[in-house]
């Protein structure tokens, strides 16, 4: 398996403009969110990018790209049909090849050297089939992920065996079909919003979207391809910044600072913040 491409979606509901965010990175530089994704996959050895967007959306994700913006394909999602749809505008983009997704409105930070696509690339490349990156995730955070059922591969501390895929499960749900031998009461291994895909993926979208006449997840795909053939998730090494939830891009940048070379810095303003407020708190 090759994995030369790499796919961003970013034309969903309320994601569209995350991606235009700028916010400073590790290395006390500003930029969009969108350049520090174009790095992730930069990290993982990838030239040729496809961004889902929303028509209408390109001069803004032109503006936003910087210097990344030649290598750049935008491929607009005409009509809002949902995830599923999203990564199927970019088939004609992936052709037959397997390719690397990414979601747009997230940030990935590595606890290892290695960034995190670089973990799933180099695990989908070795195990030769589709992949999912993983976290786990506590029982609050359900509705806003897939959440996997699987079995832990023997002499693999983080690889499984997917057996079903569940789109933002209810606790009730998750903890009758979707626990994870090892895990703790309420701690399910969820989306990181990062996978490896192939082409038969891109089969069963195409089926599912010809099939339904409703928006098709991801997940209701990817759980079809587990019950068909051999599918993977790894549990990354890293963490998983969703920028959409409510403080998202508040705890992004604060996980971004607190990483970076102007850890300190912060610290000691975030102190001085913190006294500041409990001043104003002990004179009320």
């Amino acid at each position: 398996m090759q994995i030369n491409k790499a796919v961003i979606t970013a034309a969903g509901p309320g994601q569209t403009s995350l991606p235009l965010q700028r916010l400073v990175d590790r290395d006390g530089c500003e930029k969009s969110a969108l350049e520090m994704i174009v790095e992730e996959v930069d990290a993982a050895g990838i030239e040729s990018v496809g961004i889902i967007i929303r028509p209408g959306d390109e001069d803004a994700y032109r503006r936003a790209a910087g210097k990344h913006v030649e290598r750049l394909c935008f491929i607009p999602q005409s009509e809002p049909k949902g995830y599923g749809d999203a990564i199927l505008r970019a088939r004609a983009f992936t052709g037959s090849d397997s390719f690397l997704h990414l979601v747009g409105d997230h940030l990935y930070l590595s606890r290892i050297e290695a960034r995190c696509a670089e973990q799933l690339i180099k695990i989908a490349i070795e195990e030769a089939c589709p992949v999912s990156a993983v976290q786990a995730t506590r029982e609050s955070m359900l509705p806003y992920f897939g959440t996997i059922a699987g079995n832990r591969l023997p002499r693999h501390d983080r690889l499984y065996e997917v057996k079903r895929v569940v789109e933002k499960p209810t606790p009730t749900q998750a903890e009758q079909d979707l626990t994870v031998s090892g895990f703790r009461s309420g701690v399910y291994l969820c989306f990181f919003g990062m996978h490896v895909l192939t082409n038969s993926v891109m089969n069963v979208l195409e089926e599912f979207s010809s099939r339904y006449d409703r928006p098709v997840s991801l997940s209701e795909a990817m759980s079809e391809v587990a019950s068909r053939e051999r599918y993977l998730a790894y549990e990354i090494q890293g963490t998983r910044y969703n920028m959409g939830v409510k403080y998202g891009l508040l705890n992004t940048q604060l996980a971004l600072s607190l990483s970076g070379v102007d850890r300190d810095r912060v610290l000691t303003e975030m102190v001085e913040l913190l006294a500041h407020q409990q001043n104003i708190s002990t004179s009320a």
